[in-house]
């Protein structure tokens, strides 16, 4: 079993001074980190790169020349048979499982972040569609979250939305 912790748009130190304290816990218990662009800071990639047991990353439209030359804009990962993609922007919410679908094809779980919103949907095909929102800009949404899950004996499951507090 494979534990996952899926964030995004963390925009640090722009929007907060740090990731909030029940994301850390998540990280450190979990086997792999993803994160899908707008980091804002290397500071935060090197920090999680210390302290993940894994990382997945990808860089965002806010991300300058530091993040962009550590990072991919789409990254790949297949675990316990479980083919992910992760990147950032994937264009209107309208149309967006069958766009991604011909852009992602034979991927299993594509997560994405940009938008802000959580997002879990299937797509034509049957690929499994992620955002976790951000755990430090709600902008529009009631509260700032992040994702987990786990993969099991090829399976994606216990995808969870969790809410944080406001600071």
């Amino acid at each position: 079993m494979t534990r996952l912790v899926i964030t995004a748009d963390t925009h640090l130190p722009a929007r907060a001074r740090d990731l909030p304290e029940p994301l850390w816990q998540a990280i450190d218990a979990a086997d792999l980190v993803i994160h899908a662009g707008d980091w804002v800071h290397v500071d935060l990639l090197d920090r999680l790169t210390a302290r993940a047991r894994m990382l997945l990353g990808v860089y965002g439209n806010n991300d300058g020349p530091p993040l962009r030359a550590r990072l991919p804009e789409v990254a790949w990962l297949t675990v316990d048979g479980v083919r992910l993609a992760v990147v950032h922007e994937t264009g209107a919410a309208t149309g967006r499982e069958v766009r991604c679908a011909a852009r992602f094809p034979g991927v299993d779980v594509l997560v994405f972040g940009h938008s802000h919103i959580p997002w879990d949907t299937v797509a034509p095909g049957g690929m499994r569609l992620l955002n976790p929102g951000s755990p430090t800009d709600r902008r529009r949404q009631p509260v700032a979250t992040f994702l987990t899950a786990r993969i099991d004996a090829g399976t994606l499951a216990d995808v969870t939305l969790h809410p944080l507090p406001r600071s």
